[in-house]
């Protein structure tokens, strides 16, 4: 997969997630289901508080499949591409 593409849209994994949403980069945040149950809450509490979209995925695997890499993620985060 190209990264420039890959970093223009996407952010993989939970430091570059919680990272884009703090700094209201995100506009979407995708997490899967069978992570770390703090990592979850803490994402989804912090989405609720930035008014970020949070869409839940089945597995982390699924998740790593979406976004073209051949391990699994546990959040992903949708950025806009002007930032």
């Amino acid at each position: 997969m190209d990264n420039n593409l890959q970093d223009a849209k996407v952010k993989i994994g939970t430091k570059q997630t919680m990272k884009m949403v703090e700094q209201d980069l995100a506009i979407e945040v995708f997490v899967a289901l069978d992570a770390d149950a703090k990592l979850i809450s803490k994402v989804s509490s912090l989405c609720r508080k930035k008014s970020v979209k949070l869409t839940e995925v089945a597995t982390m695997k699924e998740l790593g499949k979406v976004y073209g890499i051949d391990v699994g993620a546990a959040m992903v985060a949708v950025v806009n591409e002007d930032s």
